[in-house]
């Protein structure tokens, strides 16, 4: 396990406080922040993939196969 020392002022003093408001620990609202950041980052990089891919036009037509393959597929 690391130990992280970090000084913080302005909006993320701001942010941490209304993290911990509901009596969450400093480092627990550190740790999850951290995870949620990088959640989000993932999303994002996920999105970016995805606008890239539907601007391609070989790619948006082997979607539309894929999708015409697998729309017999009963689904329920």
């Amino acid at each position: 396990m690391a130990i992280v020392n970090v000084r913080i002022s302005g909006e993320a003093e701001q942010a941490l406080a209304e993290l911990t408001a509901d009596g969450t620990s400093t480092s627990e609202a550190v740790r999850r922040a951290l995870l949620d950041a990088v959640q989000l980052r993932r999303r994002e990089e996920m999105r970016l993939d995805a606008r890239r891919a539907m601007a391609d036009p070989a790619d948006r037509e082997a979607v539309r196969r894929a999708m015409e393959e697998w729309s017999d597929v009963d689904q329920g």
